[in-house]
């Protein structure tokens, strides 16, 4: 009979802390879809912002080393990501291709002018970076003209700004709510345990004694959760990219591998507090409060 009462205890004791650790891994999983989102959000942003293009028409009376030359010095800028030189002979063969006839045949000479086009870093790519690097281009003889489309870059970044403060707002309430969902998970879960941890106290175990083994298994479980989320988000991801290939521009190994980090930080810091705490309130208790 005692036999039984002692298996019937253990397979009690692994149901909770399997529901446990799955309970965690799903408020985890929520938690690391936000982190990828964000990611993606971010890698989104920089994407548009760095595909803004800045055209510099070439003077024609410019000779191609020196036009050369002055690219290689706009490559040096620290605000410009690349540049690309189109003289007047591919500006020619690209507008006849998009035309699908050839119009220096028409007009008898090729009226376009050779240009350079600047793409920024996601960082300088607002009005007032352009502004004054367009001033010091433009100082430049060889420069005849200096193009860009400055309310396109001004709703760009209008709208990125407020979708980031949408998305970092609904991220914070998220996570305030998944601190909450662990740590009243933990609490069940401890809920169970507050005889065993008085029985204990009662046989002079210290209260450090006791919140030891309750803080190393909650952080295990911690660990084993953010695991199981991990490889689900993984899943999701290569689903994603499956069903979506153009997401692949947005993919960025590094920032991937922060969000799994933060997800097994989490993990392990939100249970271990949580069991601190958990324990802490039942080591308090007087025996008879247990039964309330």
């Amino acid at each position: 009979m005692e036999e039984f009462e002692v298996s019937q205890a253990a397979k009690k004791t692994k149901t909770v802390y399997v529901s446990t650790i799955f309970s965690i891994a799903l408020v985890l999983l929520m938690l690391g879809m936000l982190g990828l989102i964000l990611v993606h959000a971010k890698n989104l942003s920089n994407y548009v912002k760095e595909n803004i293009v800045l055209n510099i028409i070439v003077d024609e009376g410019a000779k191609e080393t020196e036009v050369l030359a002055f690219k290689k010095n706009l490559d040096n800028n620290i605000a410009v990501k690349q540049t690309q030189y189109v003289n007047k002979e591919v500006a020619q063969h690209n507008l006849t291709k998009d035309l699908g006839e050839d119009f220096v045949n028409f007009l008898g000479y090729n009226p376009l002018l050779s240009t350079i086009d600047v793409y920024l870093k996601a960082d300088y790519a607002n009005n007032q970076n352009i502004d004054a690097l367009k001033k010091t281009i433009e100082k430049d003889p060889i420069v005849k003209e200096v193009v860009y489309q400055s309310s396109l870059i001004d709703m760009v970044n209008k709208n990125i700004n407020t979708i980031s403060l949408i998305v970092l707002g609904f991220a914070a309430i998220l996570l305030i709510i998944a601190v909450a969902l662990i740590n009243n998970t933990i609490r069940l879960a401890i809920f169970s345990q507050r005889f065993l941890i008085k029985s204990m106290q009662l046989v002079g175990a210290t209260k450090n004694f006791i919140r030891r083994p309750f803080i190393l298994v909650a952080a295990l479980h911690g660990i084993i959760a953010s695991f199981i989320a991990i490889i689900i988000l993984l899943g999701l991801l290569y689903y994603a990219q499956q069903e979506l290939p153009e997401i692949i521009i947005l993919r960025n190994f590094t920032e991937f591998g922060l969000v799994f980090i933060s997800m097994i930080a989490i993990g392990i810091f939100i249970t271990a507090i949580s069991t601190w705490f958990a324990v802490s309130k039942y080591l308090r208790l007087k025996i008879y409060d247990l039964y309330r």
